[in-house]
């Protein structure tokens, strides 16, 4: 356990924004290579350039001392890092001591392997990414991912007692036919549902403008059938929740482009290489690894400092035939 200088322990950027919540993403690779996320053929980090699980697992110590009451893991695919269970053990003993949550973002695909070492760690609910029930839909859109897996591993979460959140991206011309159906099957399966914006970031080889669907017209086609009700939940993330008529969950509605939702952002995000970035759109950042490993711990409370004195007011994401993406990183890179 990292004790922090109390006169350096409030995490509040120069916005006065409160920040409480560290994304950490503990690798950039992924076993799927979905079109909107990234390249078909990817450059992964060599492996001396990413932070070791200890490394990863001391900064969490730190920043939990700092104030940071929620941690999310996330990649790449988190799950295919080796012994990604000591991380996620290490982390969940801070559970009751100064952190409130440990959560996970995945795939799915390797979830039937570790439902159960989640639930003993302390996670108590995970999202997972899912944009098709439908097989080859699934296979087009992750470049030859199988949902198989994916649905081996929610039952295996069901089976640990692990609540699920299903992360939907809405792609006009891909799966914008499945939303009703994949909200009524979250219904049915008592998974709460979060619809996305597609995102611009990073070079996919593919345009985005292509199969943009703003969340205004996704949220219209759903009213048409079910009435929705804003909630004032939050699970610290940036959807805006509505309770769905005659369903029992949620319907979380992220809208990067149609409805900036930075004013109240209370996170920030450490990548597998030990970089912290204050926003998901802007490439600025702050290195923590040299520092740790040339001078160790104390000479990242500075840095932290300086990275809530850089988080900037909003992100710039912008989408239209011919504009560059917000960011050259894929969204692998920094995580979810």
């Amino acid at each position: 356990m990292v004790a922090a200088d109390p006169s350096q322990a409030q995490m509040t950027d120069g916005h006065g924004r409160r920040i409480d919540y560290l994304r950490i993403s503990v690798t950039d690779r992924c076993d799927l290579r979905c079109r909107y996320c990234m390249a078909e053929r990817m450059q992964f980090l060599p492996r001396d350039q990413v932070l070791t699980l200890e490394e990863i697992a001391l900064l969490a110590d730190l920043f939990v001392a700092r104030g940071i009451r929620k941690i999310r893991l996330t990649g790449g695919e988190p799950l295919v890092r080796r012994d990604i269970a000591d991380l996620v053990h290490r982390i969940g003993r801070h559970l009751g001591a100064g952190l409130d949550e440990l959560t996970l973002t995945t795939n799915g695909t390797r979830l039937a392997d570790h439902a159960g070492m989640l639930a003993d760690a302390g996670v108590r609910r995970i999202n997972v990414s899912l944009d098709t029930r439908d097989a080859d839909r699934f296979a087009h859109i992750t470049r030859g991912g199988r949902i198989d897996q994916v649905m081996a591993g929610l039952d295996a979460a069901r089976a640990a007692g692990l609540a699920v959140k299903i992360n939907m991206v809405a792609l006009k011309g891909i799966n914008e036919d499945e939303i009703l159906p994949m909200l009524r099957w979250c219904g049915e399966q008592g998974h709460d549902l979060t619809l996305i914006e597609t995102m611009p970031l990073g070079e996919t080889g593919e345009d985005r403008t292509d199969h943009y669907l703003p969340m205004t017209q996704v949220a219209e086609m759903i009213r048409a059938h079910h009435a929705l009700t804003p909630l004032l939940h939050r699970t610290g993330g940036p959807a805006r929740y509505h309770a769905v008529g005659g369903m029992g969950i949620r319907l979380g509605l992220i809208t990067p482009l149609t409805a900036n939702f930075c004013a109240d952002c209370n996170r920030i995000r450490m990548t597998c290489e030990g970089k912290i970035f204050m926003c998901l759109g802007h490439e600025d950042h702050v290195d923590f690894k040299s520092a740790l490993r040339d001078q160790g711990l104390a000479a990242v409370h500075p840095l932290i400092n300086r990275a809530l004195r850089l988080k900037p007011a909003a992100h710039d994401f912008r989408i239209s035939a011919g504009t560059p993406p917000a960011t050259r990183r894929h969204m692998s890179v920094t995580g979810g």
